[in-house]
């Protein structure tokens, strides 16, 4: 019994041939449409749709000397991509806006020194086109530094420290931000005015608590200031400190929501309401502050506009362009802690 042979696929040339148009236009719309006209760009793209031809990325990658791909390289540990949602808003962001350039994102987890030595392996062997540095700590500065020497396109969310001229990064305006949110609760009534700071090895630590001073001034009571790490533990174990040394205290100001939805617990169970004995208040505005109970009062990260700003950013270096820094604002969100 005969059997159909396998089917071709679809060549270059058959989208040519279904579009009416030469092999090079087609080859010009796939590598980024330059120089075709609308109508020449609208005829290719509806004929690769009916011969269902795929690019072949080995062969597009070189002609055009480019992998069409871009790493999100997260240098903490595993499990905070899942428990921390910050981090999958942002990569979901950068995945999306880099989609709409027919450009892929690889996820590569570098928080021990082995998965560094590998991701830089992978890096300098051409693999990607540029990097997306999320979470840079200053202990990590050597890592930092080995990205930034082989000379790939590179964007850091959060002022990269140590490198702040010598790498493109946006941030989110963190200093102002913590700034607005004492001054808020001490429009509120709030006397005594208390924070549960993030790590001071990252930017965004360092300047929230730098914004809390500024809103004090002379006023700042170092036995208000207890440090955290960012994860639900330390901010509990900070509440029961700052409980425990400053019983008068009114409001808690923590520097990411997961922080202040421990605090809230913490507060709760030693028999204080919130807000009406402390208030509490968060950055970040992720999912913690509608899922927590009361709902949390927190500043607004735009994660989105931070995570296009990062990808354009990257692109345009890619392309030949400078590096580049910018800062976007945050925004209050009051809710029902504060």
């Amino acid at each position: 019994m005969a059997t159909d042979p396998p089917k071709r696929r679809p060549t270059i040339n058959d989208v040519a041939d279904a579009a009416g148009v030469s092999r090079g236009t087609v080859s010009r719309v796939l590598n980024g449409g330059h120089w075709v006209s609308p109508d020449a760009h609208a005829a290719v793209t509806a004929a690769i749709k009916k011969t269902g031809y795929r690019i072949n990325a080995a062969a597009r990658s070189l002609a055009t000397n480019r992998a069409h791909s871009i790493a999100f390289l997260l240098t903490e540990p595993h499990d905070l991509l899942f428990e921390d949602p910050n981090f999958s808003i942002l990569m979901r962001g950068a995945a999306d806006a880099l989609a709409e350039r027919d450009v892929s994102l690889v996820l590569i987890m570098a928080a021990a020194e082995d998965e560094q030595r590998r991701a830089l392996d992978f890096i300098a062997a051409g693999s990607v086109d540029g990097v997306l540095l999320v979470s840079s700590h200053s202990g990590g500065q050597a890592f930092v530094s080995a990205i930034n020497k082989l000379g790939l396109p590179a964007v850091a969310c959060g002022i990269p420290l140590g490198f702040e001229r010598r790498m493109g990064y946006v941030t989110a305006d963190d200093e102002h931000g913590a700034r607005t949110m004492v001054e808020y609760l001490h429009d509120k009534g709030r006397r005594v005015v208390a924070t549960i700071a993030g790590p001071q090895d990252t930017s965004g630590g360092q300047l929230r608590l730098a914004g809390y001073r500024a809103a004090l001034g002379d006023d700042v009571d170092e036995s208000l200031i207890v440090e955290g790490d960012y994860g639900r533990a330390s901010g509990a174990a900070a509440m029961r400190a700052l409980l425990e040394r400053r019983p008068d205290v009114d409001a808690v100001f923590a520097a990411n929501d997961r922080m202040a939805a421990a605090a809230i617990a913490v507060i709760e169970e030693s028999g204080r309401r919130v807000p009406e004995d402390i208030a509490v208040a968060g950055f970040d505005d992720s999912p913690a502050a509608v899922q927590s109970s009361p709902t949390i009062t927190t500043m607004r990260q735009p994660f989105g506009r931070i995570s296009r700003e990062m990808v354009r950013m990257l692109l345009e270096q890619i392309d030949g362009g400078d590096f580049a820094a910018i800062t976007v604002p945050t925004e209050l969100v009051p809710r029902e802690s504060a």
